[in-house]
């Protein structure tokens, strides 16, 4: 259920996060959404313009989380290394407080209509770069070793903080930093310089 402390508009977006998250996008209806919500179908477009609307938003807040946990780094005067390690930690952390619209974000961003997609995709370039500049950073101060392919090597960090959504579950054994450590450690090993 919604918590009615919150505004109406935050309600249907926490809702359609996590109905999108469970069931899929095109698995969740209008009618789902404004039946958990405890309303009626024509309610709900007095806040929204409609589905997409919903999925456009989910996607947007969740980049944005994402900007404003990893783009502060950048201003940290931390060698290459630690700036990796702790990227990988608040990267994992967005996921692990955003459960269900990091679900969305993650997968469902495929529906979104020619615009919102081309908008994901440039995001998500500008993640890979950020990766990537940790990374060359890294061989530049002689931390990482000289013959990593940056790309690659981004591609691989990414992919193991990215995934984190399909299997992490709040209230385990494991914090976010306890995963990032586990993963920095397995990954700096193989990066770091002999």
């Amino acid at each position: 259920m919604t918590d009615s402390a919150k505004p109406r508009r935050e309600q249907i977006y926490d809702v359609a996060s996590r109905l999108f998250s469970e069931r899929g996008y095109h698995a969740t209806s209008m009618r789902d959404l404004a039946g958990e919500l405890g309303i009626q179908g024509g309610s709900l477009y007095a806040h929204i313009s409609g589905k997409e609307d919903l999925l456009v938003e989910i996607v947007r807040g969740a980049s944005q989380q994402f900007d404003d946990s990893l783009f502060t780094l950048r201003e940290l005067d931390l060698p290459a290394d630690q700036k990796l390690r702790e990227a990988m930690f608040r990267h994992i952390r967005v996921v692990a407080d955003n459960m269900d619209s990091a679900t969305v974000f993650f997968h469902e961003w495929k529906h979104l209509s020619e615009e919102p997609y081309a908008q994901v995709v440039a995001w998500r370039d500008t993640i890979d770069a950020f990766y990537r500049e940790l990374v060359e950073r890294g061989i530049e101060e002689g931390v990482f070793r000289a013959d990593l392919d940056v790309r690659m090597t981004a591609n691989l960090v990414l992919s193991a903080v990215n995934w984190t959504y399909t299997w992490y579950r709040p209230g385990g054994t494991l914090t976010p930093r306890d995963i990032a450590e586990q993963f920095a450690e397995m990954l700096l090993s193989g990066l770091r310089q002999a």
